[in-house]
């Protein structure tokens, strides 16, 4: 795995995955338009939440062209990106199984987000994140559960509707165990730690 390592910090691999995460961000809050017309202001913040996971990302390259660290968003990105980028590519699957029938996006999604969950984790060795940084994102990520899951703002798919307490479940010890992988690549003592 060192071998690619380097390859990542290529600044022309950094700068390509800068503007496909920016284009990502960009189509995630479209997709999102009909929903957040509908979303009392107050959650705004919270309903779009892979636009907002590859936002996060995108603070993290900017930094990484300007050989620095924001471990704040580091935090961020890799907690919310695999637990998004794994939420959405199950809620596609399940999709499928429910209904019989996934349109093309739904099978684009299962790719773009699957590569959404891997590529946080492909920086963490350079990532500079503390036990404070991976709290706030707890904080982050488990209100937004709440926001979610009490307060029905939760990303729609309709033919998913009747299992909504079975897929908030889920969601939560999704969110636990994204915390717990970044604890482990990011802060565990004798993980793999790289200069940028």
């Amino acid at each position: 795995m060192r071998f690619l390592y380097p390859f990542l910090l290529d600044r022309r691999i950094l700068w390509m995955l800068l503007i496909i995460n920016i284009l990502g961000t960009v189509y995630g809050y479209y997709w999102y338009r009909g929903q957040l017309s509908i979303t009392p202001i107050q959650f705004i913040p919270f309903v779009p939440d892979s636009p907002t996971a590859s936002l996060f990302f995108v603070f993290v390259l900017i930094a990484f062209l300007f050989r620095s660290n924001w471990p704040l968003f580091e935090a961020l990105a890799i907690v919310t990106l695999f637990k998004y980028g794994v939420w959405a590519v199950v809620m596609n699957i399940l999709t499928k199984m429910v209904s019989g029938y996934l349109p093309w996006e739904g099978y684009m999604l299962i790719i773009s987000h699957g590569a959404m969950a891997i590529e946080g984790l492909l920086f963490a060795p350079f990532y500079r994140i503390k036990l404070r940084h991976i709290a706030l994102a707890a904080i982050w990520t488990l209100h937004n559960d709440i926001i979610d899951y009490v307060y029905m703002q939760f990303p729609q798919y309709q033919d998913l509707f009747i299992y909504v307490r079975e897929i908030g479940y889920f969601t939560f010890w999704l969110s636990i165990l994204s915390l717990l992988i970044a604890y482990y690549l990011c802060i565990r003592k004798n993980r793999l730690e790289l200069s940028l």
